[in-house]
Protein backbone atom coordinates (compact mmCIF):
# COMPACT_ATOMS: atom_id res chain seq x y z
CA UNK A 1 0.00 0.00 0.00
CA UNK A 2 1.14 3.62 -1.12
CA UNK A 3 2.24 5.53 2.47
CA UNK A 4 1.27 9.50 0.94
CA UNK A 5 3.70 11.02 3.63
CA UNK A 6 6.78 8.97 2.08
CA UNK A 7 9.00 10.33 -0.20
CA UNK A 8 8.99 8.71 -3.72
CA UNK A 9 11.75 6.25 -3.80
CA UNK A 10 14.82 7.38 -5.71
CA UNK A 11 16.02 5.13 -8.71
CA UNK A 12 18.37 3.20 -6.51
CA UNK A 13 15.69 2.70 -3.71
CA UNK A 14 13.35 1.42 -6.09
CA UNK A 15 15.20 -1.00 -8.19
CA UNK A 16 16.35 -4.21 -6.56
CA UNK A 17 18.65 -6.23 -8.62
CA UNK A 18 17.78 -9.95 -8.98
CA UNK A 19 20.32 -12.62 -7.47
CA UNK A 20 21.85 -14.68 -10.01
CA UNK A 21 20.51 -18.51 -9.85
CA UNK A 22 21.36 -20.87 -7.03
CA UNK A 23 22.78 -24.20 -7.90
CA UNK A 24 21.12 -27.30 -6.66
CA UNK A 25 23.11 -30.11 -5.47
CA UNK A 26 22.55 -32.69 -7.86
CA UNK A 27 21.03 -31.07 -10.59
CA UNK A 28 22.23 -29.46 -13.94
CA UNK A 29 20.05 -26.86 -14.49
CA UNK A 30 19.99 -23.68 -12.15
CA UNK A 31 16.52 -22.91 -12.95
CA UNK A 32 13.04 -24.06 -14.69
CA UNK A 33 13.27 -21.72 -17.46
CA UNK A 34 9.87 -21.48 -19.37
CA UNK A 35 9.80 -23.59 -22.20
CA UNK A 36 9.13 -21.94 -25.75
CA UNK A 37 5.28 -22.56 -26.20
CA UNK A 38 4.17 -21.23 -23.01
CA UNK A 39 1.85 -18.90 -23.31
CA UNK A 40 1.87 -17.03 -20.34
CA UNK A 41 5.08 -15.60 -19.73
CA UNK A 42 6.59 -15.16 -16.21
CA UNK A 43 10.11 -12.54 -14.66
CA UNK A 44 11.80 -13.18 -11.67
CA UNK A 45 11.37 -10.71 -8.59
CA UNK A 46 12.99 -10.33 -5.59
CA UNK A 47 10.46 -9.67 -3.00
CA UNK A 48 13.24 -10.13 -0.28
CA UNK A 49 12.20 -13.44 1.09
CA UNK A 50 15.37 -15.42 1.15
CA UNK A 51 14.48 -19.86 1.30
CA UNK A 52 14.99 -21.15 4.55
CA UNK A 53 16.27 -24.52 5.47
CA UNK A 54 19.09 -26.77 6.17
CA UNK A 55 20.89 -26.83 3.07
CA UNK A 56 24.29 -25.71 2.72
CA UNK A 57 24.69 -22.13 1.78
CA UNK A 58 24.71 -21.16 -1.78
CA UNK A 59 22.61 -24.21 -2.87
CA UNK A 60 19.25 -24.22 -2.76
CA UNK A 61 16.95 -27.14 -1.67
CA UNK A 62 16.94 -30.48 -3.03
CA UNK A 63 14.68 -31.53 -5.69
CA UNK A 64 13.26 -34.77 -5.90
CA UNK A 65 12.77 -36.94 -9.06
CA UNK A 66 9.10 -37.43 -10.32
CA UNK A 67 8.57 -40.34 -12.42
CA UNK A 68 5.11 -40.94 -14.48
CA UNK A 69 3.99 -43.79 -16.92
CA UNK A 70 3.83 -42.79 -20.09
CA UNK A 71 1.96 -45.54 -23.10
CA UNK A 72 3.14 -44.49 -26.37
CA UNK A 73 1.23 -44.81 -29.53
CA UNK A 74 4.69 -45.44 -31.52
CA UNK A 75 8.40 -46.53 -30.31
CA UNK A 76 10.91 -46.10 -33.04
CA UNK A 77 11.69 -42.51 -34.43
CA UNK A 78 12.53 -41.64 -37.94
CA UNK A 79 15.11 -38.98 -39.39
CA UNK A 80 17.21 -38.19 -42.99
CA UNK A 81 19.56 -36.25 -41.45
CA UNK A 82 22.33 -36.23 -43.19
CA UNK A 83 25.17 -36.07 -40.44
CA UNK A 84 23.80 -38.43 -38.33
CA UNK A 85 24.78 -42.16 -38.47
CA UNK A 86 21.56 -44.00 -38.28
CA UNK A 87 18.10 -43.60 -39.45
CA UNK A 88 16.09 -45.53 -36.90
CA UNK A 89 16.20 -44.64 -32.84
CA UNK A 90 14.23 -46.01 -29.56
CA UNK A 91 14.19 -43.96 -26.47
CA UNK A 92 12.57 -45.62 -23.75
CA UNK A 93 12.14 -42.43 -21.58
CA UNK A 94 11.68 -38.92 -22.03
CA UNK A 95 13.91 -36.39 -19.92
CA UNK A 96 16.66 -37.91 -18.26
CA UNK A 97 18.09 -37.57 -14.45
CA UNK A 98 21.54 -37.70 -15.75
CA UNK A 99 20.96 -33.72 -15.41
CA UNK A 100 23.67 -32.96 -18.00
CA UNK A 101 23.23 -29.17 -18.79
CA UNK A 102 24.21 -29.03 -22.14
CA UNK A 103 21.70 -31.91 -23.37
CA UNK A 104 20.24 -31.38 -26.66
CA UNK A 105 17.28 -33.14 -25.79
CA UNK A 106 16.03 -30.49 -22.96
CA UNK A 107 13.68 -28.83 -25.38
CA UNK A 108 11.46 -32.01 -26.27
CA UNK A 109 9.68 -31.27 -22.49
CA UNK A 110 8.56 -28.14 -24.18
CA UNK A 111 6.13 -30.42 -26.28
CA UNK A 112 4.63 -31.96 -22.36
CA UNK A 113 4.02 -27.90 -21.27
CA UNK A 114 7.36 -28.24 -19.05
CA UNK A 115 10.71 -26.43 -18.15
CA UNK A 116 13.76 -27.98 -20.37
CA UNK A 117 15.15 -26.44 -16.98
CA UNK A 118 14.79 -28.92 -13.83
CA UNK A 119 11.99 -30.33 -15.02
CA UNK A 120 13.53 -31.80 -17.74
CA UNK A 121 15.69 -33.88 -14.92
CA UNK A 122 13.25 -34.20 -12.56
CA UNK A 123 10.13 -35.24 -14.23
CA UNK A 124 10.88 -38.43 -16.23
CA UNK A 125 8.33 -40.04 -18.87
CA UNK A 126 8.84 -43.95 -18.74
CA UNK A 127 7.30 -45.42 -21.93
CA UNK A 128 6.38 -48.53 -20.07
CA UNK A 129 4.54 -50.22 -22.92
CA UNK A 130 8.02 -49.65 -25.38
CA UNK A 131 8.94 -53.53 -25.32
CA UNK A 132 5.49 -54.64 -26.86
CA UNK A 133 5.19 -51.30 -29.40
CA UNK A 134 8.87 -52.81 -30.18
CA UNK A 135 8.08 -56.26 -30.64
CA UNK A 136 4.72 -55.40 -32.53
CA UNK A 137 6.54 -53.16 -34.92
CA UNK A 138 9.25 -55.90 -35.75
CA UNK A 139 6.16 -58.57 -35.78
CA UNK A 140 4.38 -56.21 -39.14
CA UNK A 141 4.78 -58.25 -42.22
CA UNK A 142 6.28 -54.81 -44.03
CA UNK A 143 8.38 -54.10 -41.60
CA UNK A 144 12.24 -53.30 -43.20
CA UNK A 145 15.29 -54.58 -40.50
CA UNK A 146 17.88 -51.76 -39.99
CA UNK A 147 19.94 -51.22 -37.35
CA UNK A 148 18.21 -49.22 -34.31
CA UNK A 149 19.99 -46.67 -32.29
CA UNK A 150 19.44 -47.13 -28.59
CA UNK A 151 18.80 -44.14 -25.92
CA UNK A 152 19.95 -41.57 -28.35
CA UNK A 153 17.98 -38.34 -27.29
CA UNK A 154 18.08 -39.82 -23.74
CA UNK A 155 19.62 -41.88 -21.97
CA UNK A 156 18.48 -46.21 -21.84
CA UNK A 157 20.47 -46.81 -18.77
CA UNK A 158 19.43 -43.18 -16.80
CA UNK A 159 18.88 -43.98 -12.81
CA UNK A 160 15.21 -45.33 -13.09
CA UNK A 161 16.05 -48.06 -15.52
CA UNK A 162 17.44 -49.76 -12.27
CA UNK A 163 14.53 -50.54 -11.35
CA UNK A 164 12.15 -49.86 -14.18
CA UNK A 165 14.02 -52.43 -16.68
CA UNK A 166 12.19 -51.15 -19.81
CA UNK A 167 15.82 -50.66 -21.56
CA UNK A 168 16.29 -54.82 -20.56
CA UNK A 169 13.01 -55.37 -21.71
CA UNK A 170 13.62 -53.72 -24.82
CA UNK A 171 16.74 -55.54 -25.49
CA UNK A 172 15.00 -59.01 -25.03
CA UNK A 173 13.07 -58.36 -28.05
CA UNK A 174 15.57 -57.59 -30.19
CA UNK A 175 17.99 -60.23 -28.79
CA UNK A 176 14.57 -62.62 -29.91
CA UNK A 177 14.65 -61.52 -33.28
CA UNK A 178 18.03 -61.17 -33.90
CA UNK A 179 17.56 -57.33 -34.65
CA UNK A 180 21.14 -55.59 -34.44
CA UNK A 181 21.20 -52.16 -32.58
CA UNK A 182 24.02 -49.79 -31.35
CA UNK A 183 23.74 -48.02 -28.07
CA UNK A 184 25.06 -44.83 -26.30
CA UNK A 185 25.08 -43.77 -22.82
CA UNK A 186 26.96 -42.49 -19.60
CA UNK A 187 25.61 -44.93 -17.40
CA UNK A 188 27.76 -47.90 -16.12
CA UNK A 189 24.55 -50.23 -15.79
CA UNK A 190 24.83 -50.95 -19.05
CA UNK A 191 27.13 -53.28 -17.51
CA UNK A 192 23.97 -55.11 -15.76
CA UNK A 193 23.07 -56.76 -19.57
CA UNK A 194 26.19 -58.02 -20.39
CA UNK A 195 24.36 -61.62 -20.59
CA UNK A 196 21.97 -59.78 -23.47
CA UNK A 197 24.81 -57.81 -25.14
CA UNK A 198 27.77 -60.27 -25.40
CA UNK A 199 25.89 -62.42 -27.38
CA UNK A 200 24.67 -60.08 -29.67
CA UNK A 201 28.20 -58.52 -30.36
CA UNK A 202 29.33 -61.73 -31.29
CA UNK A 203 27.26 -62.40 -33.74
CA UNK A 204 27.86 -58.41 -34.74
CA UNK A 205 24.52 -57.47 -33.55
CA UNK A 206 25.69 -54.93 -31.25
CA UNK A 207 28.28 -52.29 -30.42
CA UNK A 208 27.91 -49.68 -28.04
CA UNK A 209 29.56 -46.33 -27.28
CA UNK A 210 30.33 -44.27 -24.08
CA UNK A 211 30.05 -40.50 -23.47
CA UNK A 212 32.78 -39.15 -21.75
CA UNK A 213 33.11 -35.39 -21.93
CA UNK A 214 36.10 -34.66 -19.67
CA UNK A 215 38.43 -36.43 -17.07
CA UNK A 216 37.77 -33.95 -14.21
CA UNK A 217 35.42 -35.15 -11.63
CA UNK A 218 34.94 -31.51 -10.44
CA UNK A 219 33.36 -30.17 -13.55
CA UNK A 220 31.66 -33.35 -14.64
CA UNK A 221 29.99 -33.29 -10.89
CA UNK A 222 27.66 -29.57 -12.13
CA UNK A 223 27.69 -30.60 -15.59
CA UNK A 224 26.48 -34.24 -15.69
CA UNK A 225 25.93 -34.35 -12.00
CA UNK A 226 23.63 -37.75 -11.99
CA UNK A 227 25.70 -39.60 -14.68
CA UNK A 228 28.90 -42.19 -13.71
CA UNK A 229 32.08 -40.46 -12.96
CA UNK A 230 34.56 -39.95 -15.55
CA UNK A 231 37.00 -42.75 -14.03
CA UNK A 232 33.57 -45.45 -13.92
CA UNK A 233 32.73 -44.84 -17.32
CA UNK A 234 36.77 -45.46 -18.29
CA UNK A 235 36.00 -48.67 -16.04
CA UNK A 236 33.01 -49.60 -18.11
CA UNK A 237 34.97 -49.30 -21.39
CA UNK A 238 37.30 -51.13 -20.23
CA UNK A 239 34.48 -53.86 -18.95
CA UNK A 240 33.10 -53.66 -22.29
CA UNK A 241 35.91 -54.14 -24.35
CA UNK A 242 36.90 -57.31 -22.63
CA UNK A 243 34.09 -59.02 -22.91
CA UNK A 244 34.12 -58.50 -26.57
CA UNK A 245 31.98 -55.70 -27.55
CA UNK A 246 32.86 -53.24 -29.70
CA UNK A 247 33.05 -49.77 -27.87
CA UNK A 248 33.99 -46.55 -28.96
CA UNK A 249 34.07 -43.13 -27.08
CA UNK A 250 32.37 -39.75 -27.83
CA UNK A 251 33.43 -36.83 -26.79
CA UNK A 252 30.17 -34.61 -26.78
CA UNK A 253 30.17 -31.78 -26.58
CA UNK A 254 33.90 -30.11 -26.68
CA UNK A 255 33.24 -27.07 -24.66
CA UNK A 256 35.60 -24.32 -25.26
CA UNK A 257 37.58 -23.65 -22.26
CA UNK A 258 36.18 -25.76 -19.90
CA UNK A 259 36.08 -29.53 -21.44
CA UNK A 260 38.07 -28.51 -24.65
CA UNK A 261 41.74 -28.84 -23.20
CA UNK A 262 40.95 -32.11 -21.76
CA UNK A 263 39.96 -33.73 -25.16
CA UNK A 264 43.94 -35.38 -25.93
CA UNK A 265 43.27 -36.94 -22.02
CA UNK A 266 40.25 -38.14 -22.70
CA UNK A 267 41.11 -39.88 -25.91
CA UNK A 268 44.37 -41.38 -24.38
CA UNK A 269 42.17 -42.78 -21.02
CA UNK A 270 39.40 -43.77 -23.42
CA UNK A 271 42.24 -45.99 -25.76
CA UNK A 272 43.85 -47.26 -23.05
CA UNK A 273 40.58 -48.69 -21.26
CA UNK A 274 40.12 -50.51 -24.61
CA UNK A 275 38.04 -48.33 -26.97
CA UNK A 276 38.74 -48.94 -30.46
CA UNK A 277 37.22 -46.08 -32.07
CA UNK A 278 36.06 -42.20 -31.16
CA UNK A 279 34.54 -39.25 -32.46
CA UNK A 280 33.60 -35.55 -30.79
CA UNK A 281 30.72 -33.25 -31.29
CA UNK A 282 31.31 -29.37 -30.39
CA UNK A 283 28.57 -27.91 -27.78
CA UNK A 284 25.22 -27.40 -29.46
CA UNK A 285 23.15 -24.88 -28.07
CA UNK A 286 19.21 -25.08 -29.47
CA UNK A 287 16.45 -23.46 -28.61
CA UNK A 288 15.94 -23.35 -24.53
CA UNK A 289 19.31 -24.74 -23.89
CA UNK A 290 21.42 -21.52 -24.80
CA UNK A 291 19.99 -19.54 -21.89
CA UNK A 292 19.88 -22.62 -19.89
CA UNK A 293 23.52 -23.15 -20.52
CA UNK A 294 24.48 -19.22 -20.10
CA UNK A 295 22.74 -19.71 -16.44
CA UNK A 296 25.12 -22.92 -15.30
CA UNK A 297 28.33 -20.76 -16.96
CA UNK A 298 26.91 -17.79 -14.51
CA UNK A 299 26.65 -20.14 -11.76
CA UNK A 300 29.72 -22.58 -12.05
CA UNK A 301 32.03 -20.46 -14.00
CA UNK A 302 31.52 -16.81 -13.55
CA UNK A 303 35.48 -15.52 -14.58
CA UNK A 304 35.25 -16.88 -18.16
CA UNK A 305 31.26 -17.50 -18.86
CA UNK A 306 32.09 -14.53 -21.41
CA UNK A 307 34.83 -16.18 -22.92
CA UNK A 308 33.87 -19.42 -23.36
CA UNK A 309 30.35 -17.72 -25.10
CA UNK A 310 32.50 -15.61 -27.33
CA UNK A 311 34.45 -18.97 -28.53
CA UNK A 312 31.03 -21.07 -29.01
CA UNK A 313 30.05 -18.02 -31.31
CA UNK A 314 33.44 -17.70 -33.19
CA UNK A 315 32.29 -21.48 -34.40
CA UNK A 316 28.77 -20.71 -34.94
CA UNK A 317 28.95 -17.95 -37.09
CA UNK A 318 28.42 -15.04 -34.88
CA UNK A 319 25.12 -16.83 -33.31
CA UNK A 320 24.23 -19.18 -30.37
CA UNK A 321 23.57 -21.47 -32.46
CA UNK A 322 23.51 -22.68 -36.33
CA UNK A 323 21.42 -25.46 -37.08
CA UNK A 324 22.46 -26.16 -40.58
CA UNK A 325 23.34 -29.62 -41.53
CA UNK A 326 27.09 -28.96 -42.54
CA UNK A 327 27.74 -26.96 -39.11
CA UNK A 328 26.01 -28.32 -36.40
CA UNK A 329 28.11 -30.72 -35.23
CA UNK A 330 31.50 -29.64 -36.05
CA UNK A 331 30.87 -25.57 -36.51
CA UNK A 332 32.90 -23.36 -38.46
CA UNK A 333 36.13 -21.31 -38.72
CA UNK A 334 39.10 -21.25 -37.54
CA UNK A 335 38.31 -22.44 -33.89
CA UNK A 336 36.30 -25.31 -35.53
CA UNK A 337 39.19 -26.38 -37.93
CA UNK A 338 41.74 -26.44 -34.65
CA UNK A 339 39.61 -28.34 -33.10
CA UNK A 340 39.25 -30.84 -36.00
CA UNK A 341 43.02 -31.05 -36.25
CA UNK A 342 43.73 -31.84 -32.50
CA UNK A 343 41.36 -34.19 -32.69
CA UNK A 344 42.69 -36.49 -35.46
CA UNK A 345 46.29 -36.14 -34.94
CA UNK A 346 45.39 -37.46 -31.44
CA UNK A 347 43.35 -40.25 -33.04
CA UNK A 348 45.82 -41.33 -35.35
CA UNK A 349 48.76 -41.25 -32.47
CA UNK A 350 46.90 -43.49 -30.11
CA UNK A 351 45.32 -46.06 -33.16
CA UNK A 352 42.09 -45.30 -32.92
CA UNK A 353 39.70 -45.68 -35.60
CA UNK A 354 41.96 -47.98 -37.11
CA UNK A 355 39.79 -51.20 -36.76
CA UNK A 356 36.14 -50.64 -38.78
CA UNK A 357 33.54 -53.01 -37.01
CA UNK A 358 31.68 -52.87 -40.27
CA UNK A 359 27.60 -52.44 -40.92
CA UNK A 360 25.93 -54.18 -38.04
CA UNK A 361 24.36 -58.00 -39.55
CA UNK A 362 20.90 -57.81 -40.79
CA UNK A 363 20.79 -61.03 -41.78
CA UNK A 364 19.81 -63.08 -38.82
CA UNK A 365 16.79 -61.14 -38.07
CA UNK A 366 13.92 -63.14 -37.41
CA UNK A 367 11.14 -61.98 -39.91
CA UNK A 368 7.16 -62.41 -38.82
CA UNK A 369 7.01 -65.03 -41.35
CA UNK A 370 9.33 -67.35 -39.69
CA UNK A 371 8.36 -66.81 -35.98
CA UNK A 372 4.20 -67.14 -36.76
CA UNK A 373 3.40 -70.15 -35.07
CA UNK A 374 0.57 -71.20 -36.68
CA UNK A 375 0.67 -70.04 -40.02
CA UNK A 376 -2.48 -69.30 -42.04
CA UNK A 377 -3.33 -72.11 -44.60
CA UNK A 378 -4.17 -71.67 -48.57
CA UNK A 379 -7.73 -72.53 -49.17
CA UNK A 380 -6.98 -74.05 -52.42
Amino acid sequence: MNDPDREPLDDSEAWQPIAPPVPRKGRGAVTNLQGRYEVDQREAFDDGWQPTGEEEEGTAPALRTQVFEERAKSILTRNQSPDIPFSVSLNPYRGCEHGCIYCFARPTHSYLGLSPGLDFESRIYAKVNAPELLARELAKPSYEPEPIALGVNTDAWQPVERDLRITRRVIEVLAERGHPFAAITKSSLIERDLDLLVPMAQRNQFMAAITITTLDADIARTLEPRAASPLRRLRTIRTLAEAGIPVGVSIAPVIPFVTEPDMERVLQACAEAGASSASYIVLRLPWEVAPLFQQWLSAHFPQRAERVMSRVRDMRGGKDYDSSFSQRMKGTGLWADLLKQRFHKAVRRLGLNERRHGILDMSAFVSAKIVREKPQLDLF
